[in-house]
């Protein structure tokens, strides 16, 4: 609640977003930011709050100030330059990259996050190494965008690349890729990073031109104040990990998923997940838990197999022991809808049991790795997190140590002893990705209330570990 009343949001994709410049931000009462809507910088995550890599940094920075935010969002960076001399808002954070200050008095903040331009191509075609493989083939690149602007910057490219039709998305270029309307994409890393998940079959093929960098652009109202407040602000969370932590959230677990499985889950969605999606809501209208994550889950653990079962005697979609079904009220295992209900109610516990000072999304971070290695292991890895000076708290911090449980001469000192923590760590991020492939393919279910939910089993004695 305390992210949705600090920030307020306009979306002003088709509007020209005044003409009179911002007043100062003690006059205003709060710091007005202008943003692009996609994965790299602003978007509405899973539960409806405000989320994405800029939007936390700008957030962070208006703690700093004493004041609350503002966001503006709109759709190219030309519509945030354009408003930024306009002066209708103290700052852009829009992942822009850092070129020569604009006239006027608008100026570059500091630099805080490393960006490539790259080729990408299908990996069922030979790999171009080099320029001179992708000659008279298709390339193209979204207008606008930061490798748009490569193009206009000497050295000239030798090759010919096509500017897509105004208004054409990062996705929908590679989709044009992945789909054999174009040979090649250039693309910025990042934008890359965040969307090869969805298309299994691309492939990075070289780095073009220099690294670039990120910055806020600064507009000329209360300038002085914001790029004073600016620099030591991210000198702090350099130093403190703060913006290591945050790259982690959002890009860390993208590159970690296989595009054979990524491959295989995109097949699924469309074969397996009609006849489940129906048990999966339900168990989110009886937990609060959002059904894509339980769909999440429930494909790391079976691929949707409610047959499923393991040489250790865990069985069904969701992968339960008889211990943890017996506890859940399940009576079945191998049915999909009481397996699918006996995960959500597991999950929601996990989240339950955590200390209320864990917010999101590191609560549901942990309690995934909670699913995979039980409470006891979990609270294990957090009291070495802890010995090591980290936060017990951030699932960022956890995860440096969790794979020390495997560690004889740590986990001797532990309660709980030996556990499996890499596979914890490789649960998380296999979760976290499906899940985004989930969020992009199915939407969210509208207003749906917990009216059957049932109360949960005695948090004094959690379910046993899996």
């Amino acid at each position: 609640m305390a992210r949705i009343l600090l920030c307020l949001v306009l979306l002003c994709a088709g509007c020209d977003m005044g003409s009179k410049p911002v007043a100062p931000i003690e006059e205003r009462g709060a710091l007005v930011v202008l943003t692009i809507n996609g994965p790299e910088t602003y978007f509405e995550d899973a539960q409806g709050h405000p989320s994405g890599f800029e939007h936390d940094l700008v957030v962070l920075f208006a703690k700093e100030l004493g004041t609350k935010v503002e966001f503006i969002t709109t759709d190219s960076p030309s519509k945030v330059e354009a408003a930024i001399k306009r002066g209708t808002a103290h700052l852009a954070a829009a992942a822009l990259v850092r070129r020569l200050d604009f006239p006027g008095g608008i100026t570059w903040g500091p630099t805080y996050l490393t960006l490539k331009h790259q080729i990408v191509y299908r990996a069922a075609d030979p790999k171009p190494k080099a320029l001179p493989d992708i000659s008279g083939k298709r390339v193209g690149v979204v207008e606008e965008s930061q490798a748009d602007a490569l193009l206009s910057e000497p050295p000239k490219l030798a090759v010919p690349i096509e500017r897509m039709p105004p208004g054409t998305t990062t996705m929908e270029l590679l989709a044009s890729v992945a789909e054999g309307k174009l040979d090649y994409a250039l693309v910025e890393s990042n934008r890359f990073t965040l969307a090869r998940k969805h298309f299994p079959q691309l492939d990075l093929a070289f780095d073009l031109g220099k690294p670039e960098q990120y910055a806020w652009l600064v507009s000329t109202v209360d300038k002085k104040r914001i790029v004073d407040a600016a620099k030591p602000f991210f000198e702090r969370i350099t130093k403190d990990g703060t913006l290591t932590r945050l790259v982690d959230r959002y890009y860390g677990h993208a590159v970690r998923i296989s595009a054979i499985d990524s491959g295989t889950l995109l097949e699924r969605i469309q074969t397996m997940l009609p006849s489940l999606k129906p048990a999966f809501i339900a168990a989110e209208v009886a937990t609060g838990v959002d059904w894509r994550l339980l769909a999440a889950v429930g494909y790391q653990e079976s691929h949707w197999d409610a047959s499923a079962t393991s040489p250790t005697g865990v069985r069904g979609l969701m992968m339960l022991t008889e211990e943890t079904a017996l506890r859940l009220k399940v009576k079945d295992r191998l049915s999909a809808s009481e397996s699918i209900l006996g995960g959500a109610r597991y999950l929601a516990l996990l989240k339950e049991t955590l200390p209320p000072r864990i917010v999101e999304p590191d609560r549901t971070f942990l309690a995934l790795a909670a699913y995979n290695l039980g409470i006891g292991h979990l609270e294990d890895a957090r009291i070495l997190a802890q010995r090591s000076g980290l936060s017990p708290d951030q699932w960022h911090d956890v995860k440096q140590v969790i794979r020390r449980l495997a560690d004889p001469a740590v986990y001797h000192t532990l309660k709980h002893g030996f556990a499996r923590g890499h596979e914890g760590l490789q649960f998380v991020d296999n979760v976290r990705n499906y899940l985004d492939i989930l969020d992009r393919i199915e939407p969210r279910v509208a207003n749906v209330q917990s009216v059957s939910r049932e109360p949960s089993p005695d948090k004094s004695a959690p379910p046993v570990a899996r």
